[in-house]
């Protein structure tokens, strides 16, 4: 499978869904892309869990300062307004349903949105951290993937095999292949990449994708 988008193509996708000021947490790795992508005309404020109120864009190189980082360790720098704060405060914002979107990687989604995004073992992430808060404090849960494993398996299936990291939680996927919200426990297919038919993209889906209705062409520019 050679026609697929990759990660920052995924991450533009779901940065055009973000509304103008809304209160933003990306996960660690991947989805912390997403900032790099928002539309023209709309400022959302990013939320980070060790305690970070509207960071900005990442420092130029050798201008980084490491007091200033973000969950995943990277340098940040702060917008006019930026607020810092006790993890234990940064938590209190998540859990209290105070943050309108959170973006997270995946392992595996299930048809009725839960989501599997840690492992164990040799490889495995060794805890499921803050994503088990995340889950379940946000608004809405968004997920930016690949759209099968790197062994060809998919990772959109009828139920998760991998440890949750939340029940019925993820509400819509954005993968390599299409773009697919996840209503009353189906995969609700609404855009898929112009070059693959609905039977492919079937063929590498590990649960049925309805289609409801009309099939948007997912476009995205080159990055």
């Amino acid at each position: 499978m050679t026609d697929k988008l990759s990660n920052a193509q995924i991450a533009w996708r779901a940065a055009q869904d973000i509304e103008d000021g809304a209160y933003v947490n990306l996960g660690i790795g991947f989805p912390e892309m997403v900032a790099q992508y928002q539309p023209p005309g709309r400022q959302a404020v990013f939320h980070t869990e060790n305690g970070i109120l509207d960071f900005g864009e990442p420092p130029a190189a050798g201008e980084e300062d490491w007091d200033l980082i973000n969950a995943g360790k990277k340098a940040v720098t702060l917008n006019p307004g930026a607020a810092f704060f006790h993890h234990a405060d940064s938590f209190a914002m998540v859990r209290g349903g105070h943050l309108d979107v959170a973006i997270l990687g995946a392992y595996q989604v299930a048809q009725n949105g839960d989501l599997a995004n840690w492992s164990v073992g040799a490889g495995g992430v060794p805890a499921v951290g803050g994503a088990m808060d995340l889950v379940h404090g946000a608004k809405r849960v968004a997920v930016i993937t690949e759209h099968v494993t790197k062994k060809g398996e998919p990772k959109l299936l009828d139920r998760c095999t991998l440890p949750l990291t939340g029940v019925g939680c993820v509400t819509r996927v954005y993968t390599s292949l299409a773009v697919i919200d996840i209503e009353n426990g189906r995969f609700v297919l609404r855009e898929k990449l112009p070059s693959i038919s609905l039977e492919q993209l079937q063929s590498l889906t590990g649960a049925e994708l309805l289609v409801p209705g009309p099939v948007a062409d997912l476009v995205v520019p080159e990055l």
